[in-house]
């Protein structure tokens, strides 16, 4: 007990020293993670051997939660949508990676069989680290994001009859080790505990024929997929009743837990059948109660992880063979992202999304470590071959967060930013164009829409276009200042134009440009403040609206019912107020000059305190000749 409390200890310090100062200095998490194991491990020597290893095994739900959370963000139809990328652009890196590793071994003196295992094993990349990164960095939502994420999902995938096919690969047992002689380890035991969940799943399904076990792997996905349609909701049901706020965050992981040991015992990927788990609850109604509970365990078994696989770096074997280890990492960098590039552009990546897929997929990935220890276990791969590759893993691993920050800096010395999504196409006009969907523009479009009338709705944030078609309203990508977007929504038609963009500049850009083109057309403009008031004025708008004017005066309007006067005063306090304010901000507009600051504009300055002065004699008056003053009333 007091060993296991140790080695906690040790990790969480690590965990909260290194990672926050990664993640200030601009490294990212994973570098943190990663850097921390290899100081408390090779570096200080404080963990390691057989209960970093077991440790290791356990952190893997790390991995296996995040593909459960990743399906629970995707529905079926996205999954069926993207088809294409996970048969092509998926399909085609594992291949041609496999082939390249394959001749590269072959050409270097390996058997063939040797080489397809090692081909097989460096073909998968780091779905724990990419996709940690990406969300980090918020690239997944950019296409070398997505494009990303669809090869390491079919990786994933793969691992499936890359399992299936490493027995058929089993080497003599008289074979040369090459390698032996050079890098001889006794570390049976973490040999052992890698290999346990393989031997599991292989005792099992050991002594049945070919199609039996075809049966009972069918039959696990099977039920996987009923249970997540018909048995989840009962099963909810049943611990809401309960009232127990545990209960629910039990249920999370008995899930992911339980699906994990089913996939294990029909030698099947955990990871994958959580992936599949998360998407067949994907659009049931306690997905967002799954993410709330499984994301806090998530996150710190992915860090534990890494720490791990920091901690497990055998620097022994790099002393003994540097220039063959590095020069294999290097390698397999370069190979892996020749290919990545070479599809990049075959599908259609360009500029900074090019990039981003290359550099991000060049590793090697986790699954690498539990196909090396199978493939030990079936006697594929020499023993001293094994751990070269586990080194070469690690290290690639551990410099993906420099190629994520070489990508920073490419993408800043390229000048550009991500390519923009392409544009929808606008096929219907309305009476009404509303340019920009947030919070402004939302409620504009509600009181239209419902009060009968068309309107046609642009912006250029997917998302908010995205949640809007989630709730049945339809709108268009694409940015509302070009020309030809606002033309096919119908500008030369339209009655009303309703400028509610977010950027000041593009508001104004947006209303010249439309002034411009229909000078009968009746503009609505959202402003920002005051100045930005003054210049959609000179743009042409004929109605101005400040985002946050008419809350305030509500606001104000609730004070003075609060503090002495009657509902009746108040209202016609706030009403005095308004058509003062629109009268002083025509005045103001005039004397506002756009090259001279408002500060050192004297003439607007002067006539401004006068306004005010004005406002606060109109108010008081009002009040007095109303009824009693406030302080007399209150006497009363």
């Amino acid at each position: 007990m007091d060993g296991v409390l140790f080695q906690a200890t040790i990790f969480l310090v690590a965990m909260v020293v290194a990672v926050p100062l990664s993640a200030r200095l601009g490294f990212g998490s994973v570098l943190g993670y990663l850097a921390a194991g290899i100081v408390i491990g090779p570096g200080l020597g404080m963990v390691g051997g057989h209960e970093t290893a077991e440790l290791q095994h356990m952190a893997e739900f790390g991995v296996v939660m995040m593909l459960f959370l990743i399906g629970l963000e995707l529905e079926p139809r996205a999954l069926w949508d993207m088809r294409h990328r996970l048969l092509g652009l998926g399909g085609l890196q594992i291949g041609l990676t496999t082939a390249a590793i394959l001749l590269g071994a072959i050409w270097l003196g390996q058997a063939w069989t040797v080489a397809l295992a090692v081909g097989m094993t460096l073909a998968l990349s780091s779905t724990a680290i990419v996709l940690q990164t990406l969300n980090e960095k918020g690239l997944m939502q950019t296409s070398g994001g997505r494009s990303a994420f669809s090869v390491l999902l079919t990786q994933d995938i793969a691992v499936i009859p890359m399992l299936a096919l490493l027995p058929l690969l089993e080497l003599p047992r008289t074979v040369d080790m090459v390698f032996g002689t050079v890098f001889e380890r006794a570390n049976k035991a973490q040999e052992t505990a890698e290999a346990a969940p393989h031997e599991a799943a292989q005792n099992f399904i050991a002594g049945l024929p070919g199609w039996a076990a075809t049966l009972v792997t069918v039959a696990a996905v099977a039920a996987i997929i009923l249970a997540g349609v018909y048995l989840t909701r009962p099963v909810f049901r049943f611990i809401h009743a309960a009232r127990l706020r545990e209960m629910y965050t039990a249920l999370a992981l008995l899930i992911v837990v339980g699906i994990s040991f089913l996939m294990m015992l029909v030698g099947l990927s955990p990871a994958l059948g959580a992936f599949l788990a998360g998407v067949v609850l994907a659009n049931s109604e306690f997905r967002h109660e799954l993410e709330s509970d499984l994301a806090p365990f998530k996150g710190l078994l992915l860090g534990l992880f890494f720490i791990t696989v920091g901690a497990g770096m055998n620097f022994g074997v790099l002393a003994g063979a540097p220039f063959l280890v590095l020069g294999l990492a290097g390698g397999l960098i370069v190979t892996k992202g020749a290919i990545l590039y070479v599809l990049g552009r075959v599908f259609r990546l360009r500029g900074r999304d090019l990039w981003l897929f290359t550099l991000s997929l060049a590793q090697a990935g986790e699954f690498g470590f539990v196909l090396v220890a199978f493939s030990n276990q079936q006697n594929v791969l020499p023993r001293g071959m094994s751990e070269i590759l586990l080194l070469v893993i690690a290290l690639t691993m551990l410099i993906t967060p420099l190629l994520f920050l070489l990508f920073d800096k490419l993408s800043w010395r390229m000048g550009e930013a991500a390519e923009p999504p392409e544009a929808d196409k606008i096929d219907r006009t309305g009476e009404v164009i509303i340019a920009g969907i947030g919070r402004f523009g939302q409620v504009v479009n509600r009181l239209v829409r419902s009060s009968g009338f068309g309107t046609v709705v642009l912006d250029n944030d997917l998302a908010a276009i995205q949640r809007m078609r989630r709730f049945g309203v339809k709108g268009f990508f694409g940015d509302p200042t070009r020309p030809d977007l606002l033309h096919a929504a119908g500008l030369g038609e339209a009655r009303v134009l309703v400028a509610a963009l977010d950027d000041p500049d593009a508001c104004v850009r947006l209303v010249s440009f439309a002034r411009r083109e229909r000078p009968d057309m009746h503009i609505v403009a959202r402003a920002r403040d005051r100045t930005h008031v003054f210049r959609l004025y000179q743009a042409g708008a004929n109605d101005i609206v400040r985002e946050v004017f008419d809350g305030s005066l509500r606001a104000g309007r609730y004070v003075l019912e609060n503090v002495g006067l009657t509902d009746f005063e108040a209202a016609e306090a706030e009403k005095l107020f308004y058509q003062h304010d629109r009268q002083s901000v025509r005045e103001l507009a005039a004397l506002w000059d756009p090259d001279v600051p408002t500060l050192e504009n004297a003439a607007y300055i002067a006539r401004a305190r006068e306004l005010e002065s004005d406002l606060q004699t109109m108010l008081l008056s009002q009040i007095e000749e109303g009824t009693a003053a406030p302080k007399e009333r209150r006497d009363d």
